[in-house]
């Protein structure tokens, strides 16, 4: 038949589809190898990695105002006046300038403080950037697994689908069925055909967001066997969201840095003390040295300092506004987490009782239909709601295992610290101690840094 001949010609290019996206590899790969490889190649981390960095370096320009200041300087002129004093036309000078900060009334260090905490703050956004990607590498891992357990499901309905239609075809010839129970079954053949397409089509889009998430494509995954240690209360979830959340702590970090830029803008309008020092040479009047103290009393600019100093109280409220929302909001989500996994929970359970019976529905419907009791129709309709129900477990399941990760991403246990990935964790200190601790960038401490950077590039 035409049909058949056109069935055969896309189920080959369905197989080749499914060849091309099984897994290759030999050795199956688990939930803890892709969070694993989601670590070690995100992009996103590398890319926050740095923005802490630039943090860390933020700090090392707020010490710089707290250090003396040095600079050489050096001109040569040459100028060409009409006098009757014939003085030398070409002039050369070299000088030495030293400037330091003796009294600020506290800014700079203000300064260096709230420098400080916004780097603490920059690593608790990086802890949480770091639990969205391996968040994300799990809803990956777990869209794999569904799909390619539905595809395995729509495979089976299709061979016992297509029993069914050969079943009605030699019930018909023998004339037990009419032609309308042979139609019923090639109907839903083919509508079972087009469900396998499009579950195939799902599990490529899936291998395709795994790849992203966690830098490959996957093998052949290992099924999620045990749900992950969590809290057993939602009293102890909101918690532990409290107190590990790198969004609290974040939020924390930012209140502190604003109230101290605060106060170092108060401390700009009082008077600052520098001493200034030189030496140098000058080709007409030989050596010349100085050095003395400079008293700066802002007096008026226009009302400039006690703006910003009126900017900065605001950005200090809208701080620990920020920080009241994000504590509410952490323990909503931890809330909500685990009123998900609670459902999931009882969803799964309800689930494996609807396979089970429609399973016992399905074995008698057939049963009856071989002795004439039951129509095709009913055979069809029984297996359909068995397929239904378990792929509705399959549904089930995934969220069950998505809930629970998402509650330990809710409460802040979603890091490699406390998954205790076997990965060499990102070390944010690192940076920050050479960083702090370089003042000259050809000492020992600077050529450290230099290696740091470099490794950093690779």
């Amino acid at each position: 038949m035409e049909e058949t001949r056109i069935w055969r010609m896309a189920t080959k290019g369905l197989t080749l589809v499914a060849l091309a996206v099984m897994p290759s590899a030999i050795h199956a790969e688990s939930l803890r190898d892709a969070l694993v490889g989601a670590y070690e190649n995100s992009n996103i981390l590398q890319q926050n990695r740095a923005l802490v960095r630039s943090s860390d370096d933020d700090v090392a320009l707020a010490l710089s105002t707290l250090l003396p200041q040095i600079n050489a300087i050096s001109t040569i002129a040459y100028s060409d006046q009409a006098s009757f004093n014939q003085a030398e036309n070409l002039t050369s000078s070299i000088q030495l300038q030293l400037d330091l900060l003796l009294y600020d009334s506290g800014a700079a260090r203000l300064g260096v403080e709230a420098a400080k905490e916004t780097v603490l703050a920059a690593r608790a956004q990086l802890l949480n950037l770091e639990q969205q990607v391996l968040l994300t590498a799990v809803s990956a891992y777990l869209s794999v697994l569904s799909d390619s357990r539905t595809v395995a499901l729509r495979e089976n309905n299709l061979r016992l689908i297509t029993e069914e239609l050969r079943a009605a075809r030699d019930r018909f010839d023998v004339g037990e069925v009419t032609r309308t129970d042979v139609a019923q079954a090639e109907a839903r053949l083919a509508e079972v055909r087009g469900d396998l397409a499009a579950a195939m089509g799902a599990l490529q889009v899936s291998r395709e967001l795994y790849n992203v998430a966690v830098g490959r494509f996957p093998g052949n995954l290992e099924s999620i066997r045990a749900l992950p240690e969590m809290p057993a209360t939602v009293e102890r979830a909101r918690a532990l969201a409290e107190r590990l959340q790198p969004t609290i702590r974040q939020a924390q970090h930012q209140v502190k840095a604003a109230d101290l830029t605060a106060a170092q803008a108060r401390a700009s309008i009082r008077p600052q003390i520098n001493l200034n020092a030189s030496a140098g040479h000058n080709s007409v009047n030989d050596n010349n040295t100085s050095i003395g103290l400079q008293m700066t009393v802002p007096i008026y600019q226009g009302g400039q300092l006690k703006a910003l100093e009126r900017r900065a109280l605001s950005q200090a409220h809208a701080a620990r506004a920020n920080l009241h929302q994000v504590v509410l909001i952490a323990g909503q989500n931890a809330a909500n987490a685990f009123a998900d996994l609670r459902v999931a929970q009882a969803q799964l359970a309800a689930s494996d009782r609807q396979i089970r019976a429609a399973q016992v529905a399905f074995d008698g419907v057939r049963e009856e239909a071989k002795l004439g009791a039951r129509t095709t129709l009913d055979v069809l309709d029984a297996e359909q709601a068995l397929l239904d129900a378990q792929t509705a477990r399959v549904l089930f399941e995934t969220q069950l295992f998505a809930a629970s990760y998402e509650l330990l991403s809710t409460v802040g246990m979603l890091t490699a610290t406390e998954l205790n990935l076997p990965v060499t964790q990102y070390d944010p200190t690192e940076y920050y101690n050479a960083v702090k601790s370089t003042k000259v960038p050809a000492s020992k401490q600077g050529k450290k840094l230099d290696r740091i950077l470099k490794r950093y590039d690779n």
